[in-house]
């Protein structure tokens, strides 16, 4: 019984609210485990990387990315939110640390390029704002890979982006600023092992 309330609650407009209030607090909750946290810095980062890698999954899989992808970029957007805030807690002698937050940016950057229309522009413009100072609050604790998304979130869309339309066009593209942009995005994900969860 419980369940099928929830799969009613997920999909309407309401449900989804409701599920992303529940994820921000479980991700709330993460964030002061990870602070008040006794145990080895390392220990503790890896603790939260799985966590968070958990509930991840677990939210992302209430949502059918072909019906409607926006919930599950609030997803992401969310849970990157979370993680800036927790970033000066977390030891980067956890190479899950950096990890984590790799695999969420490359599942954020298919997301956007599998969107089957833009977003609205003012949906669009509130990312890339977020986008912007997500990366430089992370920045500031050395850590750069959210920078493939904020290269890919500068246009006015994902696939405004001169790089993917030369692509699309078949134009010969400049090796010194097409190349990177275009090993990064899909070399990255091809190399990233395709494991539900990478602490499993």
């Amino acid at each position: 019984m419980a369940d099928e309330e929830a799969e009613q609650e997920s999909g309407s407009p309401g449900g989804d609210l409701l599920e992303l209030r529940r994820l921000r607090e479980r991700l709330l909750e993460l964030e002061t485990g990870l602070r008040e946290s006794a145990e080895p810095a390392v220990q503790a980062a890896t603790e939260y990387c799985k966590q968070l890698c958990q509930t991840l999954l677990e939210y992302a899989e209430k949502w059918k990315t072909s019906e409607d992808p926006l919930p599950l970029l609030e997803v992401y957007t969310v849970a990157i939110r979370s993680y800036v805030k927790a970033r000066p807690y977390l030891t980067s002698e956890c190479e899950n640390v950096a990890f984590v937050l790799e695999r969420l940016a490359l599942s954020c950057i298919e997301l956007l390029l599998c969107l089957p229309l833009d977003l609205p522009e003012n949906k669009w413009e509130e990312f890339q704002a977020f986008v912007q100072v997500a990366h430089k609050n992370l920045m500031e604790n050395g850590s750069r890979e959210l920078h493939i998304l904020t290269t890919l979130t500068q246009e006015k869309g994902v696939w405004k982006n001169p790089v993917l339309c030369g692509i699309l066009s078949q134009e010969q593209l400049d090796p010194e600023k097409g190349f990177p942009l275009v090993l990064n995005v899909f070399y990255s994900r091809m190399l990233l092992p395709r494991t539900d969860c990478p602490f499993e």
